[in-house]
């Protein structure tokens, strides 16, 4: 990929203090300080221009607006805040707010979703951000998981607005003609209006932005209370959708049997196939679901009880050992590339080549083992045997190994010593675990789990002999594309065994839904469940 060869700007304000923590179609994030000071932490989206505009279908005038907008619209406490932009001859650079709390739908269950109050929390901060920016004119048009971020105290914030649109200005309105959004999240009324374009028919109508922005903030609630999406894509291809238009939003399917009574008129409200009858957010604001009372919801729109909230949402995550990932998988997951999506709704974010950008994602913080401390080091006897007992009572308060136990619960050693959400939630990915196999017995473990899931297993690829990682590019259970890595790094910490040290398998996802990449770790994870460490209970 050209933009990982091309030097980044000299003459940057900032002093860039990581590598890629995100990743683009031809993008690139990673964390900055001011040249002059410590602090604070912000990120800054490096877009490289030309290949922007020559492989991502974006024009130099689109990128200029994604500025300008996001400029205009980033006071408020659940939008992502602009900083600083420049610009040189190859890059594009945005200086915005370090969203530390990361993946809001990294932290969901899939096919589960959240309790009913932490749903309405994330949701009322959501319709929050998304109406201020339709009171400044401007509609986000990707309202998705992917761009739904938290701060390091647990609140929603907005990102990406890369496929905004000024929709209102000076009292004038203008409608939409792009393509633009994911399959599952896009109203029916942008596919309609593309269509109509590509056949030339029905020319000069298109689609409110405002309008669309609704609809993608019902989806979005229905998988925060479900954990998944409620169909592929709004068009006759898909049989959830089609029962939803023939019973006028009233649905059979099982999946519209699990929000909560209260919210089914809403969620009906917002996904009203008219446009022109759809809810506005002032008929969101007004329904008794949303002015319901929340413990976790303060009178500011923030966040109440930050630690009780954190603490109940990493108590759903699970992964169910006794389930058979191989037969419950609906679709033939083959490379995305392999298949024919011709007839199917495209994203209008393409996916970045992964065969050929270079490895460079932020490893996540780690536990401090101790002082002097070296897994080179022999120890023997009781000194052993105390060394191993600490690391493995380290080791059972990291947040992510919760979600292995038969009854998955935050340690209450966590809970009391936490003062901050982030102490209990960390802002790292929870697609996660360790392995006490060693790397040449793991790796052909996790190629087999893989190939058994139909995914593509390329040659592995090593950095040095303690890191090794596997390149994944799949299509998820909405046959959207589904791309990443699978890394296999060493710890230093010691097994059960002499002369065994543990390995940590992390899944980073490069592009796709977090909640469609958490349901393929969970898959990966049991077909290797040999291989992985379970905390004693």
């Amino acid at each position: 990929m050209q933009s990982q060869l091309d030097p980044l700007p000299r003459d940057l304000p900032f002093r860039i203090i990581s590598k890629t923590i995100g990743r683009g179609a031809y993008a690139s994030i990673k964390k900055a300080i001011p040249s002059d000071r410590p602090t604070p932490t912000f990120a800054v989206k490096f877009i490289h221009k030309d290949y922007a505009t020559r492989h991502g279908r974006v024009s130099a005038k689109q990128i200029a607006m994604e500025v300008s907008l996001h400029k205009h619209i980033a006071q408020h406490q659940n939008i992502i805040e602009f900083f600083a932009s420049g610009e040189d001859n190859i890059w594009r650079w945005i200086a915005m707010e370090f969203a530390g709390g990361g993946d809001l739908f990294d932290k969901i269950e899939a096919d589960v979703g959240v309790s009913e109050d932490i749903a309405h929390f994330y949701f009322t901060q959501l319709v929050s951000g998304v109406s201020f920016m339709h009171s400044k004119g401007v509609g986000h048009r990707d309202i998705k998981p992917e761009n739904i971020l938290l701060s390091d105290s647990g609140n929603l914030k907005l990102a990406d607005f890369g496929l905004a649109t000024l929709f209102e200005y000076s009292g004038s309105r203008k409608l939409s003609t792009t393509m633009c959004g994911s399959p599952p999240y896009i109203a029916p009324e942008v596919i309609t209006c593309s269509r109509n374009a590509q056949q030339q028919k029905a020319k000069g109508v298109g689609y409110a932005a405002d309008q669309v922005d609704v609809w993608s903030c019902g989806v979005v609630l229905f998988v925060l209370l479900v954990g998944n999406t409620p169909w592929d894509e709004p068009t006759q291809s898909s049989w959830e959708y089609a029962q939803y238009v023939r019973g006028q939003g009233r649905s059979t399917d099982d999946l519209w049997q699990q929000p909560p009574r209260g919210a089914i008129s809403l969620l009906r409200g917002m996904m009203r196939i008219d446009p022109k009858s759809r809810f506005t957010f002032e008929d969101v604001r007004r329904h008794p679901w949303f002015t319901r009372p929340n413990p976790y919801l303060s009178s500011d729109g923030k966040m109440s009880s930050p630690l009780s909230l954190a603490t109940k949402l990493l108590e759903n995550l699970k992964i169910d050992f006794s389930q058979d990932p191989v037969s419950s998988s609906q679709q033939d997951p083959m490379d995305i590339d392999a298949q024919d999506l011709t007839t199917r709704v495209a994203s209008t974010q393409p996916e970045t080549p992964t065969n050929d950008v270079n490895f460079e994602w932020e490893r996540p913080l780690r536990m401090v083992v101790g002082e002097g401390w070296s897994s080179s080091q022999p120890v023997s006897g009781a000194t052993r045997t105390g060394r191993r007992n600490e690391i493995w009572d380290r080791l059972s308060e990291d947040p992510s190994m919760s979600q292995f136990s038969n009854a998955p619960s935050v340690p209450l050693s966590l809970t009391q010593r936490a003062q901050r959400f982030q102490d209990i939630v960390p802002p790292h990915s929870l697609t996660r675990f360790f392995s006490h196999l060693t790397q040449s017995l793991l790796l052909p473990l996790l190629a087999e789990s893989l190939h058994r899931l139909g995914v593509p297993v390329p040659a592995f690829q090593n950095r040095d002999s303690a890191t090794a990682w596997i390149k994944v590019k799949t299509a998820d259970g909405r046959h959207c594309g589904l791309s990443g890595d699978i890394v296999v790094e060493r710890t230093g910490f010691e097994g059960e065994r002499e002369g065994e040290e543990l390995l940590e398998v992390r899944f980073v996802k490069v592009k796709g839904d977090p909640l469609e990449w958490r349901r393929f770790f969970k898959k990966v994870v049991v077909l290797c469940k040999e291989g992985v460490y379970v905390p004693p209970e």
